[in-house]
């Protein structure tokens, strides 16, 4: 297929399976879902879309008791950081438990780059959230076993805070990050590390109203010199519609 024919057969598909984020459209049985167009597609500090704006569609599905299904599709269209990848998938599914004032959860995440061969990778993780009176505080950590596909292992931390500002549709919320790793081959490391082990940091502001939903968010990394291609400040807006 052409490429120009490729990427508007992947916009189509995203446009029409987009799912959901827990955080908007709480169906009665459970299941929710937002479709939404952003700037950019940024995690942990690095653009995986290379700078470009990506389309993307997520779906959670509760399966028992604090246990559910999650899905997410994003439009990369030919990602160099990922080998050329049109798109990232992650599958997985999340526990989470209220104890007292906690919210405890576990998941497992695997990650799959149509487009591109030998690019796929899983992880584990764990997370701690307290509310405190209109804002939450979350504590998370992920690990990412030794694979071929990032040329080691990988372990993320990262610490954020959010709160609504009451009588307004506006949240606010800040983060930061800390990834590190032992290194087996280099040149596939950098997908994940490109300058080793390394902080990145931002801070968002978020419109929800009705079923719509808009926001912006700034995001920096502690990267410098050559390794800093799509890893530096940016400022990424997103649009969108729960279903």
């Amino acid at each position: 297929m052409p490429p120009i024919k490729r990427k508007a057969a992947l916009a189509c598909a995203f446009l029409a399976s987009a799912g959901a984020s827990p955080a908007f459209a709480q169906y009665a049985d459970g299941v929710s879902g937002t479709m939404e167009a952003a700037s950019e597609e940024r995690r942990r500090g690095l653009s995986w879309s290379d700078g470009d704006p990506v389309l993307r569609g997520t779906l959670s599905v509760p399966v028992a008791e604090g246990l559910s299904l999650d899905g997410v599709a994003v439009s990369l269209w030919g990602s160099d950081r990922h080998g050329g990848a049109d798109a990232v998938v992650d599958l997985g599914a999340t526990y989470a438990r209220q104890i007292g004032g906690w919210r405890l959860s576990a998941e497992g995440r695997y990650h799959l780059f149509p487009g591109s061969a030998d690019q796929a990778y899983g992880e584990i993780g764990a997370g701690a959230a307290f509310l405190i009176g209109p804002a939450s505080i979350d504590f998370n950590g992920s690990y990412a076993p030794r694979q071929s596909s990032i040329g080691g292992d990988n372990l993320y931390l990262s610490a954020s805070a959010t709160m609504g500002l009451p009588g307004t549709p506006l949240t606010i919320s800040a983060r930061i990050g800390r990834s590190s790793g032992d290194v087996q081959d280099p040149a596939r490391a950098m997908r994940l590390r490109p300058d080793g082990t390394y902080w990145d940091y931002g801070v968002g502001v978020d419109y929800m109203k009705d079923r719509w939903f808009a926001g912006l968010r700034y995001a920096d990394s502690s990267i410098a010199g050559p390794a800093s291609r799509h890893a530096g400040a940016s400022l990424i807006a997103r649009i969108g519609l729960s279903l």
